[in-house]
């Protein structure tokens, strides 16, 4: 809810300055960008914790239990593995920006600080992934 209402001011306030003092706040963008990217990520993990992702429940509840058992472990080693990959590639690329002594072009700060989100924020979805499995494992849903 922060990162939105970050987002939200930032752009806003880029909006109100491009019209009242008819200058443009650039970097602004790159900002609402990166925070674009955790955003999504943060929604994701929330979406497993609630149960809010996508689901064929019409398949499913009419498979036999040990067959709907089995298809939730299947989809969560698939899903965390999918994650897995996403944090391994985003710490490959936070040790090439800081080997590249990489910045971001508007603010001039070191890149690897927007790029941090995605390993971090991908474990807390990989957490939440094991965290829905185990409530429906044990039939919680």
């Amino acid at each position: 809810m922060l990162v939105f209402a970050v987002m939200t001011l930032v752009a806003f306030v880029n909006v109100i300055t491009r019209y009242v003092i008819r200058y443009s706040l650039a970097f602004t963008e790159e900002l609402v960008v990166s925070l674009f990217v955790w955003l999504t990520l943060l929604g994701t993990a929330v979406a497993f914790r609630e149960g809010g992702h996508l689901a064929f429940t019409w398949l499913v509840e009419r498979l036999p239990r040990a067959v709907r058992r089995g298809s939730v472990v299947f989809s969560a080693v698939l899903s965390v593995a999918l994650f897995g990959i996403l944090v391994y590639y985003g710490v490959r690329q936070i040790e090439s920006e800081r080997m590249l002594g990489t910045t971001s072009e508007a603010l001039a700060i070191p890149q690897w600080w927007y790029t941090a989100g995605i390993p971090v924020f991908g474990v807390l979805v990989m957490l939440r992934i094991v965290q829905a499995a185990t409530r429906a494992w044990r039939g919680d849903t």
